[in-house]
């Protein structure tokens, strides 16, 4: 397999090529300032094999110039050697004026440029530095390439980690059934949701949307995510509502935001012995309760912006019983935010007519078909922002 090598730092290095002795001479004479100042290095040898030779003992040679005939090995058949030996090796051909066929066979071969006998050497000079300049530009995309590689297995490596940081099973309950899914716009997201036992055998529902998109959004969003899940327990051990939760996950977000990003939430918790839902919303999308014969209401929305932008900001909170056979759904807006390739939103009204269809279904059928019903109506559309729903249904 071919090397793929290129020089990436110090000074370009040539390799000439040519069996005239006087060649090196007059070279050496025409780039003496560039040569002692060490912008260029070159090498030289006589024929082909002299050439592999040296190109073996020095990788970095990135430019050879090379007559066309020459003894023990010519120029052309130099030339098929160098694309096995390294292919970002760039080579210009020097043949007799008028040798148009030699230069059409060097050309079809892979030569980047040609030069003709007798050498003027200001055209020498302009064809050194116009290959040179190309080189930094295949130096340059071979970096940009390694760099996107990098960056890409990097992302593969935090989408990993964020989704893991997402439940991926959910609890059997005589009581209520849970699930949600978490749709990145891009390798990562800034969506989140998550619920967890809390004291007295109740249950806590978080959704979210950070603002942004992109790995500082997802960084954001652990954090947040974090900060529920650190508190939540101890809020319900103090007989402290979700109001107070949100209340003091605010403050710790806001004492330490320098980038002044922000969290639209909501948080609940659910008495599956009674069906009873108290919540506390801070910008966050209204969720919306389906009763088992297919009615959608949206539920109140309690007074409450987003979350990490301001100090003090007081939350109030509502409750809200979920009947036997009724679910709630909780989503971020890039359900309804959903484009088509025409640009039509999804919309709260589609998604309210979908859901009048799906009364009395389990979790994770709801969530699944509002997720296929998006994909299906964006189409070929791309996605814009994270798809994230969190459904919980009652048994009837």
């Amino acid at each position: 397999m071919p090397e793929t090598h290129i020089a990436v730092s110090g000074p370009p290095q040539i390799l000439v090529v040519d069996d005239e002795p006087d060649m090196q001479v007059l070279i050496e004479q025409k780039f003496r300032r560039a040569i002692r100042n060490e912008e260029l290095r070159f090498f030289f040898a006589g024929n082909g094999v002299e050439a592999l030779q040296v190109l073996s003992e020095e990788p970095d040679i990135s430019m050879v110039i090379s007559d066309i005939n020459m003894p023990e090995m010519d120029g052309l058949t130099l030339l098929g050697q160098l694309k096995t030996l390294n292919p970002n090796i760039r080579s210009v051909i020097v043949s007799a004026y008028g040798d148009l066929d030699n230069i059409r066979v060097a050309m079809n071969r892979g030569a980047f440029d040609f030069l003709t006998k007798p050498i003027d050497f200001d055209d020498f000079q302009v064809t050194l530095e116009k290959t040179l300049a190309h080189l930094q530009e295949v130096r340059e995309a071979l970096m940009d390439r390694d760099r996107l590689v990098s960056l890409n297995h990097e992302l593969g490596i935090a989408r990993e980690i964020q989704q893991n940081a997402l439940p991926h099973t959910f609890p059997e309950h005589s009581k209520f059934q849970l699930y949600g899914s978490m749709n990145p716009a891009l390798s990562v997201g800034g969506d989140f949701f998550d619920f967890f036992d809390l004291p007295d055998n109740q249950l806590g529902l978080v959704v979210g949307d950070v603002s942004g998109k992109g790995v500082p959004a997802a960084l954001f969003m652990m954090v947040c995510q974090a900060l529920v899940r650190s508190n939540a327990s101890s809020v319900a051990t103090a007989g402290l509502s979700p109001a107070d939760l949100m209340l003091r996950i605010n403050e710790q977000l806001f004492a330490n935001n320098p980038a002044m990003m922000f969290v639209t939430l909501f948080y609940g918790v659910f008495q599956p012995r009674t069906g009873t839902l108290t919540y506390a919303m801070g910008g966050h999308e209204c969720p919306l309760l389906v009763c088992a014969d297919g009615r959608v209401q949206q539920l109140p929305n309690p007074e409450g912006v987003a979350l990490g932008i301001m100090a003090q900001t007081g939350f109030a909170e509502a409750s809200v019983e979920i009947a036997p056979g009724g679910a709630l759904f909780l989503y971020t807006d890039g359900v309804t935010d959903a484009l088509n390739p025409e640009d039509q939103r999804f919309g709260l009204a589609r998604l309210e007519a979908l859901l009048g269809t799906q009364g009395g279904l389990d979790a994770a059928t709801i969530s699944k078909n509002v997720v296929q019903a998006v994909n299906n109506f964006a189409g070929h559309a791309p996605q814009e922002d994270d798809l994230t729903c969190l459904v919980m249904s009652r048994p009837a």
